[in-house]
């Protein structure tokens, strides 16, 4: 008789198998993953050309701009991004579409036998599986975000890239990378190789300082925002678009697809490095082509359907944003600013690891109250008392609610009263969730 056939491999069960191969989530060194991958062969060193991208906000938009730019421009490109929203598949592009399952499986299961149980984090194993996804897969170009920080991130076992860039940094992750600009911009320079010129994003003065000294160090030419590049808003009675400049060519484009001023600046970095990608012909058209139509969920993303839109009454906007952190609350602030006026609410939801008055801050002038909520599924979510506690500590009228459906119950309850109590007013409102990236990835699957 034949052995009975083996039960498929279930993605969620190796997934979840691969978070306890080490006590803690976050261990930052390059020990363990180059023991790997050194195990596997090497594939890190068997890539395409590679662009390697850090900053406190806007990589991954920085990073969807560029994708966009090169694919129009007739490249086949491989993009690593993290953290996910609703499928772990979603960090791992090969030549341009998500990893399937069966591969994705295949990959970890390999990573998981050659590793034999030693202690390795889930990101660095699942980082070494991209790595060999990406080895295996013909491409022309690996576009690079770290995780968290750049000295010891686990994509900074690239040796060479073709491009670095470093897009704005602020304080964030405090208890890993430092509780200073200096020490953060310390850590992410890291990324900057010998000889590898650095595309640089607006940066405070404490980062530019620590910035250039890496690139002497390094010897790596930087193009800087505002010395050799620039990027601005033209005003509606002129091309509505952007216009970007360096020393050689002035581009008139269009105005990125999405939404806000800061996404002007993360297409205006991404426009810089694709003009400094040597080996790359990316022309204007494919530039103009990529800002259209880039493809980046959860940043300010309206929700026009589903269950959560269906419980807010008829002609109230529901928006979905990932911003987390002090400089993105700057920017979700004055994105909502660039909207007509309407009373608006906020969901929040954040992790205990972040700094949510520094978020709530900028935001509460212009929100009429909000609801604070737990992270779904999150071990380590800030409670919602807790975050309400925060957001009343900013000025906010903030009180908990049990989920984001019960959050949007009680502002819709608020709307209608305000309706009822001012008939010949309208009081068409605007909600914003936000405060975490893995809120918004449970909302879009729970919206879904």
């Amino acid at each position: 008789m034949a052995p009975p056939a083996l039960a498929p491999a279930d993605l969620d069960e190796i997934l979840q198998r691969l978070t306890t191969l080490h006590p803690k989530a976050i261990d930052l060194s390059l020990d363990r993953i180059r023991a790997l991958l050194g195990r596997l062969g090497d594939p890190h060193l068997q890539l395409p050309p590679v662009f390697h991208v850090a900053g406190s906000k806007g990589k991954g938009s920085t990073t969807a701009f560029l994708r966009a730019m090169l694919q129009a421009a007739g490249y086949r490109v491989h993009a690593y991004t993290s953290p996910h929203l609703v499928r772990f598949n979603e960090r791992i592009r090969l030549a341009g579409e998500l990893i399937d399952d069966a591969k994705l499986i295949a990959l970890l299961e390999r990573c998981e036998s050659v590793n034999a149980g030693a202690p390795i984090t889930f990101f660095e194993i699942t980082t070494a599986a991209a790595y060999l996804a990406f080895a295996e897969v013909p491409a022309d170009i690996v576009l690079l975000e770290t995780g968290l920080g750049g000295i010891a991130d686990t994509t900074n076992v690239i040796p060479q890239p073709v491009l670095t860039a470093l897009t704005p940094i602020g304080i964030d992750h405090v208890a890993f990378l430092g509780d200073t600009i200096a020490k953060i911009a310390a850590n992410k320079a890291g990324i900057l190789k010998d000889g590898v010129p650095c595309v640089v994003g607006p940066q405070p003065d404490d980062a530019i300082a620590v910035i250039e000294a890496r690139a002497a160090e390094t010897h790596s030419t930087l193009f800087r925002h505002g010395r050799d590049w620039t990027v601005r808003e033209t005003s509606p009675t002129d091309s509505g678009g952007i216009r970007w400049r360096d020393s050689e060519i002035e581009l008139s484009l269009p105005r990125p697809a999405l939404l806000g001023a800061h996404q002007v600046v993360n297409a205006g970095v991404a426009v810089a490095c694709a003009r400094h990608l040597s080996g790359f012909t990316i022309p204007p058209e494919a530039i103009a082509a990529g800002l259209r139509h880039v493809d980046w969920p959860a940043r300010m993303q309206q929700l026009s359907k589903g269950p959560l839109p269906d419980l807010l009454p008829p002609g109230t906007e529901l928006w979905l944003d990932g911003a987390h952190n002090a400089m993105a609350g700057e920017a979700l602030a004055e994105t909502l600013k660039l909207l007509p006026p309407r009373p608006t609410w906020l969901v929040a939801g954040m992790l205990n690891t972040k700094d949510a008055a520094g978020f709530l801050r900028p935001l509460a002038p212009g929100l009429e109250g909000a609801r604070c909520i737990v992270i779904p599924g999150e071990a380590n979510s800030l409670s919602a008392e807790d975050l309400a506690q925060a957001a009343r500590s900013v000025g906010l009228t903030a009180e908990p609610a049990g989920s984001a459906a019960a959050a949007m119950r009680q502002i819709a309850q608020t709307i209608r009263a305000d309706a009822a109590s001012a008939p010949a007013l309208d009081v068409h409102a605007r909600v914003v969730i936000s405060g975490s990236l893995y809120l918004a990835g449970r909302i879009l699957a729970e919206n879904s």
